[in-house]
């Protein structure tokens, strides 16, 4: 039975690492059976933040707006729960598949089996690392590297000729997302050459607000005691929901959040924008979750059989204390 089987899977392994690249042209036979419509399969990390949410609307409401129909499932920030829907997108051979990626590796296989069935799929919001190339046509989102260096270079204006070392604490992202990783390494090269700026401490609140202020709460105890020489001047949050969540656990033991420990955070949200017009806030990183129209345009622009870029990065800017509260942006979510 074993000599049988070994060179089956061989013969499988074979015909998917041989499958051509994904072309910017349709495929050879029409993916599906839906009649005229385009048929687009996206699979969600999750709602673990407002951010996320207003991205699951943004889609929705776009491919409603073009006329697409949209086999939207939520991943619940589980990676298993996401190639199991990007299976179930093969299946019902749809004409393009995208998802926001939880993590950045282990998406071969299932990518290969898109190939195979010659589905182009896109990534949203995050990218990923594969061994072999041509798993996916474009990523669709934000300069993440990009995002930190803002945060980084603000901050040295901020402190401009402070003398005394700033102590800076970090709440990262999920670890192994693209988004972490990126505005960690960003934030590090914009204040590297700057002696003063030591990062005492960098823990991962996952991007949820409940994790950003129970992650908060133990740094707090850890790090914060004036009255013992223990000083945290800086906290950047690589997301909204967890500066909020750390604004909680700050509140919470008398610490004035924006005045006693500058806070920078990613996204600009709705509440987040409120926060910084507080002063609870003192400058936030835009991170825009509209990605559906865009999304939108590139499906229907694969199908038609027109070149697409490997990369569209969203433009985005930055708000900060400094900013008038007329000109901060209305937000719907």
């Amino acid at each position: 039975m074993k000599k049988i089987l070994l060179p089956a899977l061989l013969v499988t392994a074979a015909i998917l690492l041989c499958a051509p690249f994904f072309m910017t042209g349709p495929p050879d036979e029409p993916a599906g059976d839906y009649g005229n419509k385009i048929v687009l399969g996206f699979a969600q990390l999750g709602a673990e933040s407002e951010w996320r949410s207003a991205s699951s609307e943004s889609v929705k409401r776009a491919a409603e707006k073009y006329g697409v129909e949209l086999m939207f499932e939520n991943a619940q920030q589980k990676q298993e729960n996401q190639i199991k829907a990007i299976r179930s997108f093969i299946a019902h051979r749809v004409d393009v598949i995208a998802f926001a990626p939880v993590v950045e590796t282990d998406w071969d296989n299932v990518l290969l089996e898109a190939r195979a069935e010659r589905i182009p799929v896109i990534l949203v919001d995050r990218k990923i690392q594969t061994e072999f190339s041509g798993l996916y046509v474009s990523f669709l989102g934000s300069d993440f590297t990009e995002e930190g260096v803002k945060a980084g270079r603000w901050l040295a204006r901020k402190f401009g000729e402070t003398g005394r070392d700033v102590n800076i604490v970090e709440l990262r992202g999920t670890d192994g997302a693209s988004p972490t990783r990126g505005r960690s390494e960003g934030f590090r090269d914009a204040i590297s050459s700057d002696v003063r700026f030591r990062i005492v401490c960098s823990e991962s609140g996952d991007f949820m607000r409940s994790k950003g202020r129970e992650t908060m709460e133990r740094i707090l105890d850890e790090y914060f005691a004036p009255s013992e020489g223990r000083r945290i001047d800086v906290l950047f949050a690589h997301n909204d929901d967890m500066a909020l969540g750390a604004v909680e656990a700050m509140e919470e033991r008398g610490i004035a959040p924006g005045r006693d420990i500058v806070i920078i955070s990613v996204d600009a949200q709705r509440s987040a924008l409120e926060a910084l017009e507080e002063g609870k806030l003192n400058c936030v990183v835009e991170c825009s979750p509209y990605v559906g129209e865009r999304l939108m345009e590139i499906v229907v622009s694969l199908v038609s059989g027109d070149e697409i870029p490997p990369a569209i990065f969203s433009e985005e800017t930055m708000f900060t204390e400094d900013d008038p509260p007329e000109s901060l942006p209305e937000r719907p979510y």
